[in-house]
């Protein structure tokens, strides 16, 4: 393998890394809080409102429901506006980001629901306040499956950026198009599938190990 590709191969997994790193950051920043308000809002818990439950829970269905590549395609006005741009890594992130953020807002939803409810009924015949209950109760209690579900969010998102790489994301998918499938290196391609697999088996390590030791159980 010549130093070219060598290079290439550098740069397409730093900017692999980098489109997940953010977009994952993005997706938890923002995914965690929609999770808690959709359980918090839900009938009978400590925030009732079934109005912006059900608004928020369908907006959350139909982002899920819209396949990656036709969403990138979709809101590419909006990424234009974001980032100025429609092509590039800073341009997947957009797509990729909006991708994740209702999935994880689906997974912490989940993994708050499995909690106790005889605990939350516990808080509150204590007096603590729906605050109290969501940051001391709900996510502690939820937190091993809550990094589960985010490594799950990750390992999607390693495939999200390969196939953003299609259309001009960059990337490793970006790489294993231009060089691996037109310009027929099989070696190329074998090298990208070799790194994208190491990535998700790393990443799924790590979470499995920190999801144990925050496990109190």
């Amino acid at each position: 393998m010549s130093q070219e590709l060598i290079v290439l191969l550098a740069e397409s997994l730093w900017e692999t890394c980098y489109m997940v790193g953010v977009s994952a950051l993005a997706s938890a920043i923002l995914g965690l809080p929609l999770g808690v308000i959709l359980v918090a809002t839900d009938k009978g818990h400590i925030l009732e409102n079934l109005y912006i439950n059900r608004i928020l829970g369908a907006i959350a269905n139909a982002a899920r429901s819209t396949p990656f590549i036709i969403l990138m395609v979709a809101i590419i006005p909006l990424t234009r506006l974001i980032v100025g741009t429609s092509i590039g890594t800073e341009a997947a992130i957009v797509p990729l980001s909006i991708a994740a953020i209702p999935f994880v807002g689906r997974i912490v939803e989940s993994s708050l629901r499995e909690v106790d409810h005889g605990v939350v009924e516990a808080a509150q015949a204590m007096g603590a306040s729906p605050r109290q209950i969501i940051f001391k109760v709900l996510i502690p209690e939820a937190l091993p499956s809550i990094i589960l579900g985010l490594t799950i969010t990750v390992i999607s998102l390693i495939g999200y950026s390969a196939m953003a790489g299609a259309i001009g994301g960059g990337g490793l998918g970006d790489l294993a198009i231009r060089y691996g499938y037109q310009r027929f290196r099989a070696d190329i391609m074998l090298i990208t599938v070799i790194i994208l697999i190491a990535q998700v088996q790393i990443v799924q390590s790590c979470g499995d190990y920190l999801a144990r030791r925050l496990d109190k159980r």
